[in-house]
């Protein structure tokens, strides 16, 4: 199916979500057709809109439980909701979505022999005791626990594309995405930077749980989706996983600090319980992305906050606020 000039159709599942849009956007960038899958259940036809007349870009509304029937070169297996908000909402339905959609995937690439990348997260190490995550921990997750539903669903995803790539010899990369910030997120994800932001530009309290000492590394969009492509163009040999994430460590706290500088914003800090199974570290261990890949982030944390805010701030543009825009950098 590739043509002469080495144009491939590729397939994104979760393909109007936040890092999907992003994808697909640079898939075409690259000279690629893609085929977009999204059932919106979490994917926005916003994220996509600017694609949409695009004769390289088809989108197709389909749930990834069920069977998919296409002719594609590559396929990047991004569907699942990702924020605690969406996939405790239906945490059935997210299992099923991790599980039967990576047996679908892998399905289809398995007759199409093509290659197939699974987005994983960092959701595997549960609740970590090695800091930072490397790839050969096994995590600690509570099976039993509220995020359990999304956390057991990539692990099995996972545990599926290795039997596929073992017993059948399936070009498979898996790659665990780490916190990941920028354009497009969904303004209810719950996720900590996309609520600060919204608290901030609303002028309303910005919530921590717990005592905002907890960590993260927060990677910006553009450059996870660099990891993507750079993961999928890799040697047959290179399976991963790969964390792929940034590996600049703040807490909480220091990051509600940063977008109210950015912001201007009189919001307040407020400090709620901390919900259960929340890990108080993480952050990855990228030497492995940085010797396969030859990548790491290039995207300074003030400079995505930046961005992200920016973009918030048009998409609440209607809203009242209670801030001053000096300091906002426009993308």
């Amino acid at each position: 199916m590739i043509s002469s000039d080495g144009k491939k159709r590729v397939l994104v599942t979760g393909g109007a979500g936040f890092l999907g849009s992003h994808l697909c956007e640079r898939l075409i960038q690259g000279g690629h057709d893609v085929l977009c899958v999204d059932n919106f259940f979490t994917g926005r036809r916003d994220n996509i809109a600017h694609l949409l007349n695009d004769p390289s870009f088809e989108l197709m509304r389909h749930d990834v439980t069920f069977p998919l029937y296409v002719e594609v070169d590559a396929i990047y297996n991004l569907a699942c909701p990702a924020s605690p908000v969406h996939y405790q909402h239906d945490p059935v339905q997210t299992t099923k979505t991790s599980v039967m959609g990576a047996i679908n995937a892998l399905g289809l690439a398995k007759r199409l022999r093509v290659p197939i990348l699974q987005a994983s997260t960092s959701e595997v190490y549960g609740d970590p005791t090695v800091h930072p995550q490397t790839e050969d921990y096994r995590g600690n997750v509570n099976p039993l626990g509220l995020r359990a539903c999304y956390d057991e669903g990539k692990r099995c995803a996972e545990t599926l594309f290795f039997d596929y790539y073992r017993q059948h010899n399936l070009a498979i990369k898996v790659v665990r995405i780490f916190n990941t910030y920028g354009p497009r997120m969904h303004p209810n994800d719950g996720r900590v930077v996309s609520n600060f932001i919204v608290q901030a530009l609303r002028g309303e309290d910005i919530t921590l749980y717990g005592d905002g000492l907890q960590t993260r590394a927060f990677c910006y969009v553009d450059d996870l989706i660099e990891g993507f492509v750079r993961m999928m163009g890799t040697a047959p040999g290179v399976t991963g996983p790969i964390n792929i994430g940034n590996p600049h460590e703040i807490t909480i706290r220091e990051l509600a600090d940063r977008i109210l500088a950015i912001t201007q914003s009189r919001s307040r800090l407020v400090f709620r319980p901390l919900p259960q199974d929340d890990p108080m570290q993480r952050c990855p261990d990228i030497s492995q992305a940085r010797a396969e890949l030859d990548w790491q982030p290039s995207v300074s944390l003030e400079k995505g906050l930046s961005r992200t805010i920016a973009y918030f701030d048009r998409l609440l543009s209607g809203a009242s606020r209670v801030h001053g825009n000096a300091g906002v950098e426009t993308p």
